[in-house]
């Protein structure tokens, strides 16, 4: 049984890991904090793949105070040797007398096997503690490692009768600045963002992270500098030569093309991906999802696009979170639509959503909602 306490410090880790979260991928968001005679000795989180993990962070600032302490931890302790040592091992080097854990870890290289090690050292864990919260902070990570494919966002702009652009295609600005800005927010969490060659054409679209528009309370790297998240374009006729706005910075560009095909001469940051196709010639998207998560090690999909392919997602069941900006405007019934969907016959046909969140954002709504 848990403890008011308990549940306190846990919470306390779980706020650490949240700042990770524009810095630690392929990685998970993880927190620590050590508590001894009710008071934090040591806390930290992971902050860069490669880098230290949250554990190790606690300790060191915990110091020789860690014999006997107890360490509230947001997922299980890793067990084995990657990039950095097993957190399992330090905290039984350090003297730690209790573990509390939120979540087992479900990355097969873990997956109870540093319970396991804490447990024959002779520590006390305990496992389960806020688990739905620090599953909440993981959404893309657990995806790859629970479903092998990334949490897809799908984010839509519109006007008030769901509408996307005029007749002609012009939508430059549908919303507000500050909608545009929050955006940036979407993509620096993002290990990715999937378009089209026909949208970034378009759009002449850079799909960058805009670092200027984001908080200056936004965790950056060392460097100063945000990662960039992988831009994977579905490229099927190869309209992408290069030169385009999209290749412009240092980002890696993906194209996506079909396995078969010959790849044209690409920029140094960009490369081509041979996906699998259908009978009838379009890209399988669900096997592009398991390749993203497999091969790129995606967590978390940012898709921008235009109605076709995010009608494709919707009606595969591949979108997990849909993001819509309203803007205050009409386009009339001419004016491109949302999403091409199936033509339903009957309401149990249609797709039902949960609303997540609602938000005033500068002048313009957001509307979160996730798929039953």
């Amino acid at each position: 049984m848990f403890s008011s306490q308990d549940s306190q410090w846990m919470h306390r880790a779980i706020v650490l890991a949240e700042q990770g979260r524009f810095t630690t991928s392929p990685n998970p968001n993880v927190g620590a904090v050590i508590v001894k005679h009710e008071k934090c000795i040591g806390e930290g989180y992971h902050q860069q793949a490669g880098g230290p993990h949250a554990e190790v962070f606690a300790l060191r600032q915990a110091g020789s105070q860690a014999q006997g302490a107890t360490c509230y931890v947001t997922l299980e302790p890793c067990s084995h040797v990657g990039r950095t040592a097993p957190c399992a091992e330090a905290l039984i080097k350090a003297g730690i007398s209790r573990v509390v854990i939120a979540m087992q870890d479900p990355n097969p290289q873990v997956a109870g096997k540093g319970i396991t090690l804490l447990k024959a050292a002779g520590i006390e864990v305990e496992v389960g503690l806020l688990g739905e919260q620090s599953r909440a902070i993981n959404l893309g990570f657990l995806s790859r490692m629970e479903q092998q494919r990334p949490f897809v966002q799908l984010k839509l702009a519109a006007s008030l009768d769901g509408r996307t652009a005029l007749e002609n295609g012009v939508s430059k600005w549908l919303t507000c600045a500050e909608a545009r800005a929050d955006v940036q927010l979407y993509r620096a969490q993002s290990c990715a963002i999937l378009s089209t060659a026909t949208t970034v054409l378009t759009d002449n679209a850079r799909l960058n992270l805009r670092v200027e528009e984001l908080s200056t309370a936004v965790s950056r790297l060392d460097n100063g500098q945000l990662r960039q998240p992988k831009k994977i374009i579905l490229d099927r006729q190869q309209l992408l030569k290069g030169n385009e706005a999209v290749f412009a910075d240092a980002a890696n560009v993906i194209q996506c093309i079909p396995m078969l095909e010959n790849g044209n001469k690409m920029p140094h940051n960009a490369s081509q991906l041979r996906c699998q196709t259908t009978s009838d010639g379009r890209f399988d998207l669900a096997a592009l999802l398991q390749q993203l998560a497999t091969e790129q090690q995606v967590n978390r999909l940012w898709v921008e696009a235009g109605a076709t392919l995010a009608g494709s997602l919707i009606s595969q069941h591949l979108v997990d979170e849909l993001i819509i900006y309203i803007a205050p405007k009409l386009l009339g019934h001419l004016a491109q639509p949302l999403a091409v969907l199936n033509n339903f016959t009957a309401l149990e046909q249609v797709p039902t959503l949960v609303w997540q969140d609602m938000a005033m954002v500068g002048t313009d709504i957001r509307l979160t909602a996730r798929f039953n």
